[in-house]
């Protein structure tokens, strides 16, 4: 997958999806949308960081709520496309064991054929 694809991904999710909750999500469009916040986040916190300017945190903050939606939606739609429910999400809740087991539901492949959330967005 070439740069243009990740950014490509993450624009969809954010432009063209930004509060879709149904539907199914592939692995690819879940993980461009990761990297992409999560490197942007980054950069915004290290300015913060370095140059001690309350400016870049506020900046980090605001790009924080702008990305909860979307981070939501993408993967309560990513985890359609492995055939459990998006409230699956919420299992974060429960300390370590909760995370561990949302990333490797989140790595999962896509569930094959159509499923009860609608068709293989692979196929």
């Amino acid at each position: 997958m070439d740069f243009q694809t990740i950014i490509d991904y993450a624009k969809k999710c954010v432009l063209e999806n930004y509060a879709n909750f149904k539907g199914r999500a592939r692995r690819a469009e879940y993980w461009s949308f990761a990297l992409c916040s999560g490197v942007i986040s980054t950069v915004l916190n290290l300015l913060y960081q370095w140059t001690n300017a309350g400016f870049f945190s506020i900046l980090a903050y605001i790009f924080s709520l702008a990305i909860l939606v979307p981070g939501l939606a993408v993967a309560w739609r990513r985890l359609h496309d492995i055939g459990k429910g998006g409230g699956w999400y919420f299992i974060v809740l429960i300390p370590i064991v909760g995370w561990i087991l949302l990333i490797v539901w989140l790595c999962k492949d896509s569930q094959p054929g159509e499923n009860e959330f609608g068709p293989n967005p692979k196929e």
